[in-house]
């Protein structure tokens, strides 16, 4: 079978998104060939998977925007040429692609500015009068809106507006479809009346699942060991991380605290940086990742307070809470309650959550001056794990929605 991936990013971006394509491409065995057009080119052809196994991406095409982009200067000017200029172009390039590769499968994942081409290609032409245009099965993952981030101030409401109409309908007209969280789902249901389509989000493979159920806690003193605390990514919130950073100052008056970052940014010029107690440790692969993350005491999640992002905080679900899942660590979760990481922390109890920025200090010492914290989240962690991060679960009925469009 061969199977075009259709999105914003090229097959070997970081971040949270492309992780899960990588993680639910695995085994590649069951490819004949994977093709991928992006927005961005690909800078390498060979991947690797989550549990160590590679494969070779066929083609990786796109059509980058490049200068174009609006992410800094003139926003708004260049969000308008994008749209009546570069995605015309774009839409051609992606039309050129599905012509020379003739897919049995295209997986669509809709974000930012990829909704423009991919809408164009696979929705308004098999509207137009043209009748020799046959409409193509597809499958869509909604992983972000497009109006998250900002994007309305960045971009213009307008223009945010059509992108989240048309990521609607290549939601709605997709032979199959999924999203990133529970929330989302329930909101696309909403707004497309399509209902059925699984969570699909970063997941536990089978060697996860056996480490959480065997490994046996390590218990320790607070008084004779340092509590390390990890953060995995880039930090989206910086109001709400140096808020944290400031409660964990007042921790360290009892408790030996480190707090521990790897990601793809330094952080070390931030006013809130102290390399007395917190170390940069870079951007690892998602295996070496996690073999550090086993090292720590607890995983620490930052959403923000407010509302003021709400279709990033109340449907967006960072990947990082799957990791700390998968590395056995109790998670401290920040965020407002409506916020889909504290919704579903709370759900399963897999730590501390924090919702609002006056909580007790005296409270967080005492949670995090438990030796035993390991075991004592252990049993929710792995309820959480296995009833919403099934990593088999989710690939195999992705791949049964997949294999059901090359019918």
């Amino acid at each position: 079978m061969k199977l075009l991936i259709a999105t914003e990013f090229p097959p070997d971006a970081k971040g949270g998104g492309p992780a899960v394509v990588r993680q639910m491409l695995s085994p590649p065995a069951r490819l004949t060939k994977i093709f991928w057009w992006s927005v961005n080119r690909a800078n390498a052809k060979i991947l690797e998977g989550v549990t160590g196994e590679c494969w070779r991406i066929a083609d990786a095409t796109g059509f980058p925007a490049g200068k174009l982009s609006p992410s800094r200067n003139l926003t708004h000017v260049k969000a308008w040429l994008m749209e009546h200029f570069w995605a015309p172009l774009a839409a051609r390039s992606f039309s050129r692609a599905i012509d020379r590769i003739q897919p049995d499968c295209i997986w669509v994942i809709p974000h930012d500015w990829s909704i423009l081409p991919i809408h164009k290609v696979l929705v308004d032409k098999v509207g137009s009068k043209n009748t020799n245009i046959e409409r193509r099965r597809f499958h869509t993952t909604i992983q972000d809106y497009p109006d998250a981030h900002g994007h309305s101030l960045l971009w213009g409401n307008a223009i945010c507006d059509r992108l989240n109409r048309m990521q609607d309908d290549l939601y709605r007209l997709a032979t199959s479809r999924d999203a990133t969280s529970i929330p989302m789902l329930d909101d696309l249901e909403i707004r497309t009346g399509e209902k059925g389509a699984q969570m699909l989000h970063h997941g536990l493979e089978a060697e996860d699942f056996a480490f959480l159920e065997s490994f046996a806690s390590k218990t320790h003193s607070p008084k004779s060991k340092i509590l390390r605390i990890a953060y995995a990514g880039t930090i989206l919130v910086m109001r709400e991380f140096a808020l944290f950073v400031d409660a964990m100052a007042e921790v360290r008056k009892a408790l030996p605290v480190e707090l521990d970052l790897w990601g793809a940014h330094s952080y070390k010029n931030e006013h809130w940086f102290d390399p007395d107690w917190m170390m940069e440790h870079g951007n690892l692969s998602e295996r070496n990742l996690l073999q550090e993350l086993k090292k720590c005491d607890w995983g620490f999640i930052p959403m923000s307070l407010d509302d003021s992002d709400p279709r990033y905080n109340r449907f967006s679900f960072p990947t990082k809470f799957i990791a700390y899942l998968a590395a056995g660590l109790p998670i401290i979760t920040l965020g407002q309650p409506e916020s889909s990481v504290i919704k579903m922390a709370k759900r399963y109890e897999v730590g501390i959550t924090i919702q609002d920025s006056t909580f007790r200090i005296q409270d967080l010492i005492v949670s995090l001056a438990d030796g035993g914290a390991k075991a004592k989240y252990r049993a929710e962690i792995l309820r959480c794990a296995r009833e919403q991060f099934d990593a088999a679960k989710m690939r195999r009925k992705l791949w049964e929605a997949l294999e059901s469009e090359n019918g």
